[in-house]
Parts: C-alpha cells; sequence; structure tokens
C-alpha cells in the first residue's frame, strides 16, 4: 500500500496486458518465449510484484493463454495476481476488461504491457508516486535523433524542437475514477491504442516521468537479443 503521507494510504492495483495477436513475430506468442531462462511475461509480473507500492495485479490476455497464465504464477509464486482475465477486440476493451477486475478498494491503477520485461521496480514506484500526486502519469524518455514530419508524399515537413520529444513507455498511471471517468466520456474511447491520449482527450494533463532506455518492448525477434544483453549488463553491474 502507497503511503504518500503519514495520514494516506493509497490502493494501487497493476494491470498487465498482454492480449496482444504477436503480429510482428511472425505469430510466435512473444509473452512466452523465453528470456534469461524465464519467460517474457513472467518478468514483467516479477517487477510489479517485486514492488511495494503494488498491492494487486491483474492479468490480461488471450482467450487461449489464461491457463498457461495461470500455471506460470503458480510456478514463480506471484501472490500479488488476483485475476487473470480475457481481452477484449482492441487494446483499450482490454485495458478496461482489466481494471474492471481490480478490487473495489484501488484508488490508483497502472497499465503496463506485459512485453516489456525490463521495466525497473525505480520507474515503477516514481510513476505511481506522479500519477498519486496529479492524477495521471506515464514514464518515458527523451528522444535522442531529430524527429521530421512528413506529409502523405513522404516530403519532409517540419522539424520539431526534440527537447520537447518524449519516446512514451509503460507503466502509465491514471487516478482509477478519473480513468473511468475518461473510457465513459470520451467518443470512441474503445479504439485508442494509448492510454494518455485517452486521458489528453478527456483534458487531462498526463506528467511525464524520466524513465530508462531498457524499458524496451518485445516486438521483433531482434528485441529478445537485445534484452539479453540489457539483462547480462545489469547482472555484470551487480556482481
Amino acid at each position: 500500500m502507497l503511503k504518500i503521507t503519514e495520514k494516506e494510504n493509497i490502493v494501487v492495483s497493476a494491470v498487465i496486458v498482454s492480449a496482444g495477436n504477436s503480429t510482428r513475430m511472425g505469430g510466435i506468442n512473444k509473452q512466452f518465449l523465453e528470456l534469461d531462462n524465464m519467460p517474457v511475461i513472467a518478468h514483467s509480473i516479477s517487477a510489479f510484484q517485486k514492488c511495494e507500492y503494488v498491492d494487486e495485479i491483474v492479468i490480461v490476455t488471450r482467450e487461449s493463454d489464461i491457463e498457461e497464465i495461470k500455471n506460470l504464477i503458480n510456478k514463480y509464486s506471484f501472490t500479488k495476481v488476483s485475476s487473470v482475465v480475457c481481452g477484449g477486440a482492441t487494446r483499450q476493451l482490454s485495458v478496461f476488461n482489466g481494471i474492471i477486475k481490480t478490487s473495489n478498494d484501488a484508488q490508483i491503477v497502472a497499465i503496463h504491457d506485459g512485453a516489456r520485461p525490463l521495466v525497473s521496480v525505480k520507474v515503477i514506484e516514481e510513476t505511481i508516486k506522479a500519477a498519486a500526486e496529479y492524477g495521471a502519469a506515464a514514464t518515458g524518455v527523451k528522444v535522442k535523433d531529430t524527429v521530421k514530419v512528413v506529409d502523405d508524399n513522404d516530403n519532409i515537413i517540419d522539424t520539431p524542437d526534440r527537447a520537447y520529444m518524449r519516446f512514451i513507455q509503460t507503466p502509465q498511471v491514471f487516478d482509477k475514477k478519473l480513468y473511468l471517468d475518461a473510457v465513459a466520456s470520451v467518443e470512441n474511447s474503445k479504439d485508442f491504442t494509448d492510454d494518455c491520449k485517452l486521458l489528453e482527450a478527456y483534458g487531462k494533463t498526463v506528467k511525464f516521468v524520466d524513465g530508462d532506455y531498457e524499458n524496451i518492448k518485445i516486438t521483433t525477434p531482434e528485441d529478445i537479443e537485445l534484452a539479453e544483453n540489457y539483462l547480462k549488463r545489469r547482472r555484470d553491474n551487480n556482481a
């Protein structure tokens, strides 16, 4: 339970979404690929299991994967997992399916991609604290390269100042009531592919939290090799 002040306790639920179809993996279910002798999704769950601010974890997955996820939870003793639920037709519907299964006492929901297995406990904690203060927060990193805007013919038409550009990652963390109000109020909310964008459409400012460049999303087979290298470097640094 997160204690913001000596007088205030906040219940935090994490919703880990792993209901995608792994199209860019050639149909291979990336959630169960081995990464350092443990499935990708297990790494993601483990980070939230270790975070003392997180009271509960809800997993959202494909119906065909529910039993395998449950077996994985038992194998690794993920005691904070309260539910494993079926995803929806869109990412936003999958997130919603997870949120409505969180505890009635939950005041903050932390939404995370199951395919981001290298998220650190520190990043989770900092993003939760920001959301507890501001109502909405998301982690990410500063853009290193120059960004160009092109038209329909691939002609460069603008160069935004990269000092104001950010790559957004997860977790994205929100006041639970605020999030559900946005879902109910924003037109076509089920079609949003980014939770921040949904809150922005509702008129809510989302606080940015500096994150970690290693918090990559496993999207292609090459990402597994990159993640392995990051994990090896972490072990070497802690040796």
